[in-house]
């Protein structure tokens, strides 16, 4: 019943937030996202990675045609459900320092994705998963359209046009999906992965899975809603897409299609890896000429996740320990450069590097927590991301050691595209909106040092999180290749 609980917590409390928030609803709605990670930390440490599905329920919803109410945590879902209830107390902290309009509604609102977030990956119903991966979908674009940048409407408009034309593709699948089950039908995900599907029947489940995954991610050429939603959207929704919301795309290739649709891989699969490639290298490149920091982090997320899908896609145990590694690494570190874009905008009102320069003069703790999070996010040894892309490189060059080779690029643009935001940003002549700089308040460095302490952990003892999700993997691959 734990997953029920981390499941309705957030809920409740966005309920309470939106009817009595009212000028404490952010003080609320942290104490509901606290609450929330206190609960994931209990199951955490009774959790078993050996012991399979556990702490679900299950209900019947639509009794006569099989479709239930059905959720539980295995070492992957555990895995993300601790990046989510880890990362959105510290996005409802980030928006202290700044008030919002309507501020019950604001807060209640992520207070809900949290809710779908955990419900996607935890659920066990193809149509519950199908739910929660749309609910995501709401509270998002409300946050987006409203508090939103000066283009907000037709950037959101057309995110939303792009996932819910990917998500019907999902549906399709899984109707098909459920009328293939043996008897009286049922939606259970795990009924989907003991059918005995033909090879052009998996391969048309294939894309109708892939494409709708592919654009949650993105990856590319489903990527044209990203670099705008990111850019225009307010940074604590930027930190809920990319931090969180891209990660139910990658989870959505670990946890279906891969185990549905095993013989479409060898028709497909190589087609997905290429695909996933060209957005790393084509990412990196975008990013280097960006001149805004908010739209080249945006950027770099995107070269950053193509890496995963490719990993996924080796269907090694390297490539998918190492995605999910990444997941939770590319998580923290997405967050923390969002929030320094953030607060280096709320002080000089640009987020142009041609504007910027000499920050660092006035601000040594600044510093100290945006080189440690860009050192993160470029992989150096012993920090977090570091671990997920020596797995996933191994991986994708199990795999294929031409494409390993050209996905290893994204060690080289990475470091270019990441050092050429700090020393641009904070290096050189002190201009003028820099001038009066101010070092970063009691609230921010709540925010940055839980980030830049995972940084370090991770990178140092990444057994903690591999070992959770190792047996989970190991499990998943047998069944794909037996």
């Amino acid at each position: 019943m734990f997953t029920l609980l981390l499941i309705l917590i957030p809920v409740l409390t966005g309920i309470l937030t939106l009817s009595f928030g009212g000028r404490n609803a952010r003080l609320l709605a942290l104490l509901g996202a606290v609450a929330e990670l206190a609960v994931a930390l209990v199951v955490w440490m009774q959790f078993d990675p050996v012991g399979g599905q556990q702490f679900g329920f299950k209900y019947d919803w639509i009794k006569s045609a099989g479709v239930t109410l059905g959720a539980s945590i295995d070492g992957i879902s555990m895995l993300l459900v601790l990046l989510t209830t880890f990362l959105t107390p510290l996005i409802v902290l980030s928006t202290f320092g700044h008030e919002y309009r309507n501020a019950p509604t604001f807060y209640s609102l992520i207070l809900f994705m949290e809710a779908a977030l955990v419900g996607v990956f935890t659920a066990t119903d193809a149509f519950l998963f199908y739910l929660f991966f749309e609910a995501a979908l709401i509270p998002v674009y409300f946050l987006s359209a409203l508090w939103g940048g000066e283009n907000r409407l037709k950037v959101t408009f057309k995110f939303f046009i792009y996932t819910i034309f990917g998500s019907l593709f999902m549906l399709v699948a899984f109707v098909y999906l459920y009328f293939q089950t043996p008897g009286t039908h049922t939606s259970e995900i795990a009924a989907f992965y003991n059918l005995q599907l033909d090879p052009a029947v998996q391969g048309w489940v294939f894309w109708g899975l892939f494409i709708a995954f592919a654009i949650k991610m993105p990856i590319f050429p489903f990527h044209t809603w990203q670099p705008d939603t990111y850019t225009e959207s307010p940074t604590p929704a930027t930190m809920l897409l990319a931090g969180i919301m891209l990660k139910m795309g990658v989870y959505g290739l670990i946890r279906l299609l891969l185990p549905i649709a095993p013989m479409a891989l060898e028709d497909w699969g190589a087609v997905a890896i290429v695909l996933s490639v060209i957005g790393i290298v084509y990412g990196s490149i975008i990013a280097i000429k960006q001149r805004d920091m908010k739209r080249l982090v945006a950027y770099s997320s995107f070269a950053h996740v193509g890496l995963m899908s490719a990993g996924v896609f080796s269907t090694t145990l390297n490539g998918l320990q190492g995605a999910l590694i990444q997941m939770l690494a590319h998580g923290i570190n997405v967050v923390g450069m969002f929030f320094i874009v953030e607060i280096i905008f709320s002080r000089t009102r640009t987020r142009n590097l041609d504007q910027l320069g000499g920050i660092t003069k006035n601000t040594p703790q600044l510093t100290v927590y945006f080189m440690i999070l860009l050192l993160g996010s470029v992989a150096l040894p012993l920090t977090n991301a570091f671990v997920g892309e020596f797995l996933l490189l191994a991986g994708v060059y199990q795999y294929n050691g031409w494409l390993g080779a050209v996905a290893g690029l994204t060690i080289i643009l990475g470091a270019v595209y990441m050092l050429r935001l700090f020393q641009r940003s904070m290096f050189g002549p002190r201009t003028e909106v820099a001038e009066h700089f101010a070092d970063l308040s009691l609230s921010e460095r709540a925010v940055l040092i839980p980030l830049v302490a995972m940084v370090f952990w991770i990178g140092i003892y990444p057994s903690t999180f591999l070992s959770l999700t190792e047996p989970t993997v190991s499990q998943l691959l047998r069944f794909i290749n037996g």
